[in-house]
């Protein structure tokens, strides 16, 4: 097609003419005079990024580049032979990686099939990976489809690759730089590139949900072990946390934060009768609009805790957690301390729940009684005297806040204990320890009172966060709202210096001010307080983050890159 030809067409496209060219390319070339103020007669060389913004651009996408490699070698193995260019660009545009043969180095450069090349439509006009990234939907612009004359000897055809989230992460974009059939010629690769696609989420997915139970779905039970067409990640209650695009195809609708047995007629509990040990054609599950699907669950790789194995656990410990290894061990101490009579203190910011703890180690006892509590804020001599008579029985004295007693007040708690049959359990937001060393608390009553400690994470560092969100929000909201995923994402992303009690007023504030069946961003009150004194390891906040990169950078204060640089320099890999 000469030039004059080309910019002719697309002024008749603009006029509203059909010129037989597909919907897509006809809008994408609307967008790029409209929107973009592009000049079809004026063809501009393909934009390559400067090595420091390549380097940007690569580290922000280093984890899903590393994900999709495996996927952009098998694919570029079946296209062996066939001349063809694999691009990975990502959500800007950028190729982030890319398979091409050696020999065709300086043409590939030059015709933008290269590392740090922009394919974003505001700059190329309309192309595979921009109409892609802009549609969300997969594409073939052949040829004179393109609408800058510079790349119309180029046939591309492109898939979008979705995050497990449900946001478009990248596109994956087979390439010739130039094909001598037509358009229909690319059909096979469109199959091809979509279902590598589809893999690499289905990798991506995953890899961020091995302490999660994953539910894997296909149409039909050949496929379902081998390559299913969707897959979703739950959390200990049954909530998709996490999803592949083809599951919004497949099951419909936002799904993220929704109830699996809201969708299908099984519950969390239900997926191991779905494991790999039964035949496919056994494993069938009902939607609840009566169609039929064959399930692949698959167990969380690392231990957690289902929602009724808790129940070994005595007393009130098994409602304290959720899937969280660090306060399943905790709680498992817990448990085997509370038949004893040995002096716990128990550690942790304000707010994470000691005297909770302290409560269920009590309840362990059935005769144990009563439980006294003592606030040590303030506490005077005269008050703790007058506990002698209830420290004649058989129950639990909690020292709530010990780092708060006063010298004199130290003193009374000492001679309290001295004749008392109370089990003694004790917390403190301070370090204890240190405290006793530097002599502002009696070596002699720290001895007493901590042969053990107990530290209770805060709630930024916790795993189950999403299980804890679940329960405190049905104990405060009996109409049944649900958090949409922004506003769940929004409440996992900050730091919580007020930990589950902050959380708690977050929630009766969000419920109050919000209207409908669901809680937005803007129903939730602004943290109160910033996070204050040493930061976290990088290693804890990425375990509570589930190695999720974006949301560890969130709760830190740091871009994405910086996470990832770090990473690399500690030399951290997920568990």
């Amino acid at each position: 097609m000469h030039d004059k030809d080309h910019a002719a067409e697309i002024e008749r496209v603009m006029r509203g003419q059909s010129t037989g060219r597909d919907g897509a390319v006809a809008e994408s070339w609307r967008r790029c005079i409209e929107t973009h103020g592009l000049d079809p007669t004026r063809p501009s060389p393909a934009h390559i990024v400067t090595e420091a913004e390549l380097r940007d651009h690569c580290e922000q996408s280093g984890q899903l580049i590393g994900m999709a490699r495996s996927g952009l070698d098998a694919l570029y193995r079946q296209l062996a032979g066939q001349d063809y260019v694999l691009l990975l660009a990502d959500a800007q545009g950028v190729t982030v990686d890319f398979l091409g043969k050696p020999q065709h180095k300086d043409a590939l450069r030059a015709a933008g099939l290269y590392l740090g090349s922009d394919w974003s439509e505001h700059r190329a006009g309309t192309c595979a990976v921009g109409a892609c990234l802009f549609t969300g939907e997969a594409v073939t612009i052949h040829q004179s489809d393109h609408f800058d004359l510079h790349h119309t000897p180029l046939s591309c055809t492109a898939a979008p690759i979705f995050d497990s989230t449900g946001a478009l992460a990248a596109v994956l974009d087979v390439s010739l730089l130039r094909s001598v059939l037509p358009k229909p010629s690319q059909n096979l690769a469109m199959t091809m590139v979509r279902a590598a696609a589809r893999r690499i989420e289905m990798a991506n997915l995953m890899a961020m949900s091995r302490r999660d139970w994953v539910l894997r779905l296909s149409a039909s039970p050949e496929f379902l072990d081998v390559d299913p067409e969707a897959a979703i990640a739950l959390d200990a209650s049954g909530r998709i946390i996490g999803l592949t695009h083809g599951a919004q195809r497949v099951l419909g609708g936002d799904l993220l934060g929704q109830r699996i047995d809201w969708l299908i007629e099984i519950g969390i509990d239900d997926l191991p009768d779905l494991l790999r040990g039964r035949p496919t054609e056994e494993r069938v599950i009902r939607l609840r609009d009566g169609r039929a699907l064959f399930g692949h669950a698959i167990a969380p790789q690392t231990p957690r805790v289902a929602r009724n194995a808790g129940a070994v656990l005595p007393g009130g410990l098994s409602s304290l957690a959720g899937p969280d290894p660090a306060m399943q061990h905790l709680l498992a101490r817990a448990a085997k301390l509370a038949r004893t009579h040995i002096p716990l203190l128990l550690l942790g910011e304000t707010g994470t729940g000691k005297q909770r703890l302290a409560r269920a180690i009590h309840m362990c006892d059935p005769q144990a009684r009563p439980f006294i509590t003592l606030d040590c804020a303030g506490a005077e001599p005269a008050s703790i005297a007058a506990l002698h008579p209830q420290a004649a029985a058989h129950g639990t004295l909690f020292l709530q806040g010990a780092d708060d007693l006063l010298p004199d007040a130290q003193a009374a708690v000492q001679t309290l204990l001295s004749d008392a049959k109370l089990r003694v359990i004790a917390s403190a937001r301070a370090d204890l320890a240190a405290m006793t060393q530097r002599g502002d608390f009696r070596s002699d009553l720290f001895f007493r009172i901590a042969a053990v400690a107990l530290a209770v994470p805060p709630l930024r560092l916790r795993q189950d966060f999403d299980w804890l969100l679940d329960r405190m929000l049905r104990a405060r909201n009996p109409d049944g709202r649900r958090l949409t995923p922004a506003a769940q994402s929004a409440l996992k992303s900050r730091s919580w210096p007020g930990n589950l009690r902050e959380l708690a007023s977050t929630l009766d504030v969000a419920v109050a001010l919000s209207d409908g069946a669901t809680i937005d961003c803007a129903d939730l009150p602004d943290p109160v307080l910033a996070l204050a004194g040493e930061p976290e390891s990088l290693e804890s906040v990425l375990d509570a983050c589930g190695w999720n990169m974006a949301l560890a950078a969130r709760r830190l204060g740091l871009n994405r890159s910086t996470i990832l640089r770090r990473v690399r320099r500690e030399g951290l890999t997920p568990p």
